[in-house]
């Protein structure tokens, strides 16, 4: 009997605030209760899917504001795990008996802040945080260290009721160590929560992650929202959410423009006959690679 679990992507666009209206804290407030409204709508079908496992996308309840610089949006910030946001999805888990892995703007305290996701267990217990530990600043629309600490956490994984998840934030993805630690902390799902735009590092979507699949023997879900968002249009969040198998196939892929649940069934028995055929784990050299730190 195959040991399958239904997992899902949620790819979305920013909800459209009113013209002209002032970024206040009122406007914050409203803004990310429009977006998790919609992401609740998305959370009642995949619950109707039979989807045991769910990640939203790479800070969800807000638009990537790291297109700029100013400080307005550090008010967007909440603590983790006694913030609204992660409280309220707390519930939706139990209500669902779903596994919820929620990419926020996390504030630790007055003035620090990361890019994480929390994870949410099947009966609404908080398991705990991955802080994004790589963080890009880039010009031009990507500045991020003016937004987030790199991650203090290092690579957790999480034993939740289906599954041991890992997870790795947008960025992160381009960084092989990282996704090598998930899999010996013995992660069989890794999500990557994203916010990528086309153009520069598109080519990168369907090549890195289903490389760190295959090199590590897991499931890989990336998500990427859609659309463009004002005032910044920096570019098309282009979508194309995917899972990825343990031999790095992709076996399920969203549209690039439209706002999208996917859904798949993983059979997590798979990274047995992958890792048996393949002994990379076995076959690694760790004695050998001290000098790669130390550059």
């Amino acid at each position: 009997m195959s040991n399958m679990v239904k997992c899902g992507l949620i790819q979305t666009k920013v909800v459209t605030m009113d013209a002209g209206l002032k970024v206040d804290q009122k406007y914050l407030n409203d803004l990310k209760a429009k977006m998790i409204d919609k992401h609740l709508k998305f959370t009642a079908d995949a619950a109707k899917q039979g989807v045991k496992i769910l990640c939203y996308q790479e800070i969800f309840n807000t638009p990537y504001f790291c297109a700029e610089q100013n400080n307005v949006w550090y008010d967007a910030a909440e603590s983790i795990p006694d913030g609204p946001t992660v409280k309220l999805l707390q519930d939706v888990a139990k209500k669902y008996s779903m596994v919820l892995v929620v990419p926020i703007y996390e504030m630790e305290q007055v003035g620090v802040f990361y890019n994480t996701a929390a994870v949410i267990d099947a009966d609404g217990k908080y398991l705990g945080k991955y802080r994004k530990n790589h963080i890009p600043h880039v010009n031009p629309g990507f500045w991020e260290k003016f937004y987030f600490k790199p991650g203090n956490l290092g690579y957790p994984t999480f034993e939740t009721a289906y599954a041991k998840i890992g997870v790795y934030i947008c960025y992160d993805r381009h960084f092989p160590e990282g996704a090598r630690a998930l899999g010996l902390n013995g992660a069989q799902i890794v999500f990557n929560p994203s916010a990528t735009v086309a153009g520069l590092s598109e080519y990168l979507w369907k090549l890195e992650q289903p490389a760190h699949a295959a090199a590590n023997g897991y499931f890989v879900g990336a998500i990427n929202r859609v659309g463009s968002e004002s005032p910044w249009n920096i570019g098309e969040f282009y979508g194309s959410s995917y899972f990825c198998n343990p031999k790095g196939q992709i076996i399920a892929q969203a549209s690039r423009d439209q706002e999208e649940l996917l859904v798949s069934d993983l059979n997590l028995d798979e990274i047995k006959d992958v890792r048996h055929t393949w002994q990379f784990y076995r076959d690694r050299r760790p004695e050998t690679y001290e000098s790669l730190v130390k550059l």
